[in-house]
């Protein structure tokens, strides 16, 4: 009998527990439901506390320092007589300062263009499996890296001593003669020396961008059969132009300002028309200076204007927008300025609409989960 009642109280505990594990469910939403007006007192408190933004003490504590340096040396630009700003207006854009701008202006241009496709050339065979060529390549880099640029420049202005005449023709035979300074003028011999000197660097940079071509890339290109010449123009030379144009170009500010050397071959580009009128106005040597420094940083300013338009338009097939030019950055700035007024959508504004977002969410969550409850019950 005692058994008996043991069995059927042992068969009836699991009914008997599930009403109150349901209670106790029922206790928990009950518990539980009060917690959305919690999350919404608090959401709302967020809300109405300000956005501040992150503090950086020692970033302006840095910024100031450099500024007020910065203000002092402007200070002294304009307030030491010395400097001459008078005669630096008179001299900025007199004919014989702007006829030597013009004449290092052709002298760099074409210098530039001569050295980048000499130096594709002796990059080529510098690459080329033909040990002659890649032998005279390296031979040619060798000699013109190791000498001064002012040297190249004395020998080949003193060319007609050592040759007077310049012949084509049979070895130790018979030759088609000219005279060396019919041949080679003072602007000839400017341009050719900075064009020797600036090959050889060239090359190695035009060399370092081919490599730096994924080898796969010149397979893909041969596995569809097109011919060497083709395979370089069109496929490898394009990708290489990514890694050349930023060194090259520094390579042209280089040789912008190498080129003031012309001044001694008797060659009156900017740097030799200033000294010119520097001997003969004495008392204006440092606003001539002055000349010259704004007009160097005017082209420098220039090139590099170049270079970033040149760089993005190389930036093509890599990159799936292209990087803003300065006048979108300029306009993105001001409608960010705009936009983060009172009554905007700036900053500010976003950041505030992210908090209601974030706010409204945990009050479905809240309330999701009093639902769940509610069903498990």
């Amino acid at each position: 009998m005692t058994d008996t009642t043991d069995r059927s109280t042992r068969r009836s505990a699991p009914h008997a527990t599930a009403p109150a594990t349901a209670a106790g469910a029922r206790d928990g939403s009950s518990a539980s439901r009060p917690l959305a007006p919690t999350v919404d007192a608090a959401a709302r408190a967020a809300l109405d506390r300000p956005v501040l933004p992150l503090r950086h003490p020692v970033r302006w504590i840095a910024a100031a320092v450099v500024l007020v340096l910065l203000l002092n040396g402007v200070e002294t630009l304009f307030t030491n007589p010395a400097w001459g700003w008078p005669a630096v207006g008179k001299w900025l854009f007199s004919p014989a300062i702007l006829t030597g701008l013009q004449l290092t202006l052709v002298a760099t241009g074409l210098s530039a263009v001569i050295s980048f496709a000499g130096g594709v050339l002796v990059a080529l065979a510098r690459l080329s499996r033909n040990p002659v060529l890649s032998g005279l390549a390296w031979g040619y880099v060798w000699l013109f890296r190791s000498v001064p640029l002012i040297l190249v420049l004395v020998f080949l202005y003193n060319l007609g001593s050592l040759y007077p005449t310049i012949g084509i023709g049979i070895p130790f035979g018979p030759q088609l003669e000219v005279r060396t300074a019919n041949v080679l003028g003072d602007l000839a011999i400017g341009v050719l020396a900075l064009s020797l000197s600036e090959i050889a660097y060239a090359s190695e940079i035009v060399r370092a961008g081919v490599l730096a071509v994924d080898h796969g890339q010149l397979e893909a290109a041969q596995a569809l059969g097109l011919p060497r010449r083709r395979q370089f123009v069109r496929v490898v030379l394009p990708q290489a132009l990514r890694s050349i144009v930023p060194a090259f170009v520094n390579q042209v500010v280089g040789l912008l300002k190498a080129s003031s050397l012309l001044f001694y071959v008797s060659l009156l580009d900017l740097f030799g028309v200033v000294q010119n009128l520097s001997s003969t106005y004495p008392t204006d040597i440092i606003p001539l200076l002055v000349v010259a420094t704004i007009w160097y940083l005017a082209l420098t300013s220039a090139v590099s204007v170049v270079q970033y338009y040149i760089e993005r338009w190389t930036t093509r097939g890599s990159a799936r927008a292209l990087p803003p030019t300065p006048l979108q950055r300029v306009r993105a700035a001001v409608r960010q300025v705009r936009s983060d007024r009172p009554g905007g959508t700036g900053r500010v504004a976003q950041v505030a609409s992210a908090q209601r977002a974030v706010a409204s969410g945990t009050r479905s969550g809240a309330g999701a989960g009093a639902g769940t409850v509610e069903v498990v019950s």
